[in-house]
């Protein structure tokens, strides 16, 4: 692992992006990513087999920069997404964290997760999980978020889905 940074500041930051998903403090979780970020959650092609390019294949989610993700943040926030009013309650959960230092320098980091999400509206929980793979950026003393994937196991998405579920 890259020199400056330690397996403990990693798990720091990935907890820390999990907790201010579950508080809805929109602005510091958008603060973790870099402003030229890419964040995807791909669908799967077959039973094991996953889309591997975002412009070719299908995508739960996509955004290549933060800006997306900061115009989705504010539709979510400001009330005109109708599937995101009200805000259901979230809580993530993050394990299994392993490191990989890439040849450019960044770092790879993968993880399992699951998020137990409360629909207000329809009184209804749903469970998502999946795995997780962040490449982190050196800036500075802090680490940013270069890019995330997220892998969602149980596709079979029955209610909607959003940033704030995965």
């Amino acid at each position: 692992m890259s020199g400056a940074f330690s397996i403990d500041q990693v798990a720091d930051l990935l907890y820390r992006e999990a907790w201010l998903l579950d508080q809805q403090r929109w602005k510091e979780w958008l603060d973790l990513f870099a402003p030229d970020c890419r964040f995807w959650v791909p669908a799967w092609n077959q039973d094991h087999e996953l889309v591997d390019d975002p412009d070719t294949g299908l995508s739960f989610i996509y955004y290549e920069s933060r800006g997306g993700l900061e115009d989705r943040v504010w539709r979510a926030k400001s009330g005109t997404s109708v599937a995101s009013t009200p805000l259901p309650r979230t809580c993530h959960q993050v394990t299994n964290i392993r490191c990989e230092e890439e040849a450019s320098g960044r770092l790879r980091v993968r993880s399992a997760w699951n998020c137990h999400i409360f629909d207000l509206r329809a009184k209804e929980q749903h469970t998502f999980f999946g795995h997780y793979t962040h490449l982190l950026a050196a800036d500075g003393e802090k680490l940013r978020i270069a890019e995330k994937k997220i892998v969602l196991q149980n596709d079979l998405i029955t209610g909607f889905i959003d940033f704030y579920c995965v």
